[in-house]
């Protein structure tokens, strides 16, 4: 943490050259997370070649990296410091939605930039409440947790839908990513790029419980180092009487966003895992890819 710190104090570019630094070290000495995302990065773009497909895995590896930095700065970075190197671009839609007293699910996704997002989107919106997933490292998750009180007005733990519910109910914006891989519990086999993951359709049921709208947001680091973030306008007739349909349009405006960045998704993640016996195990062959 103290580490940490320090790198961010170090000028904003400097502190994200040190993270790509980082990132490729973990490039070079991780070889089974290296594996699993030069997978998921095979299953997602099979038009890729080999060389292009390992080239994308470098700089997502990169990108990793660089979260650290983010982390910390959004953490520890002044707001004048966060305006001056990002743009917000659709804030009126949530703008409205809580002046009509409605529910927001800030339907999010992880991509390396989230944490930062999340703060920049906090100095510009009314207060919301945001959803965390604890993690097998109690330091990651207290990490992830008490990083995210400096934006958000309460924490809340993704299996507590109804502490989710209440705040949608009380009209307060709830910042939720369903993108990650489910067990079968609750989750449905939908197409991620064209390819089976067990997915939540939770976003359908806390839309109807919550009486709340869908409102996509979705970060980006651009080239010079500076952020852009972007909320869509909210899907219109949602929720629908069809939950997986409901999710697979949830799908389709977070690929559309993902192939804008490709290396800043989170590809570390086992994203195809947990399908049923009579489907691939597509993690079962990977000591070529490391």
């Amino acid at each position: 943490m103290g580490f940490l710190r320090l790198l961010c104090l170090l000028p904003h570019r400097i502190a994200l050259a040190t993270g790509r630094i980082i990132g490729r070290l973990a490039h070079r000495l991780g070889g089974s997370r290296r594996a699993i995302v030069r997978r998921n990065i095979e299953l997602c773009f099979p038009e890729l070649m080999p060389d292009e497909r390992n080239a994308l895995a470098f700089e997502h590896f990169k990108a990793l990296g660089m979260t650290l930095i983010e982390m910390g700065l959004g953490r520890w970075a002044s707001d004048k410091h966060l305006a001056s190197i990002t743009t917000i671009k659709g804030l009126e839609h949530l703008q409205n939605a809580v002046e009509k007293g409605q529910g927001v699910i800030l339907l999010a996704a992880h991509f390396t930039t989230i944490e930062v997002s999340g703060r920049v989107l906090a100095m510009n919106s009314p207060p919301f409440d945001g959803v965390y997933r604890k993690n097998r490292s109690q330091f990651i998750t207290e990490l992830q947790r008490s990083g995210r009180e400096r934006t958000v007005a309460n924490t809340i733990e993704k299996r507590d839908i109804k502490k989710m519910i209440r705040s949608l109910r009380a009209g307060r914006p709830v910042w939720y990513a369903p993108d990650q891989s489910y067990n079968r519990k609750g989750a449905e086999i939908i197409e991620f790029f064209g390819v089976p993951a067990m997915t939540t359709t939770a976003t359908s049921t806390l839309a109807r419980l919550g009486k709340a709208i869908a409102i996509p947001f979705f970060p980006r680091r651009l080239k010079d180092g500076s952020y852009e973030m972007t909320l869509l306008p909210p899907f219109d007739n949602f929720p629908s009487d069809d939950p997986v349909a409901d999710t697979r349009r949830y799908n389709e405006v977070l690929e559309e966003h993902i192939r804008t960045c490709p290396e800043q998704y989170f590809w570390i993640h086992r994203k195809f895992k947990d399908l049923p016996d009579d489907y691939p195990n597509y993690y079962s062959d990977l000591a070529a890819l490391k």
